[in-house]
């Protein structure tokens, strides 16, 4: 019984730790987006092109790495407080 609890908790962090690095990355990409409709990038840029234009594999890198050190920084501040 007392193993049963243990896994799960352990998969309880497991999951808001995916959660939390998953909403950073939304964000990351939310923000490139809206990057992509600004003046300075043209006008009548379709969504089309501005998705590919973000999701190239140095982005998700980016993102990926800067997602795991927000979560470290929560994660330590929410143990510090």
């Amino acid at each position: 019984m007392l193993s049963q609890r243990t896994s799960r908790r352990r998969l309880t962090r497991l999951w808001r730790a995916v959660i939390e690095i998953g909403f950073i990355d939304f964000l990351f990409y939310s923000n490139l987006l809206m990057g992509e409709f600004t003046a300075t990038n043209g006008r009548g840029k379709t969504l089309a092109a501005a998705l590919t234009d973000i999701f190239t594999a140095a982005n998700f890198g980016i993102a990926l790495i800067s997602a795991l050190i927000g979560y470290m920084v929560f994660e330590y501040l929410r143990k510090k407080l």
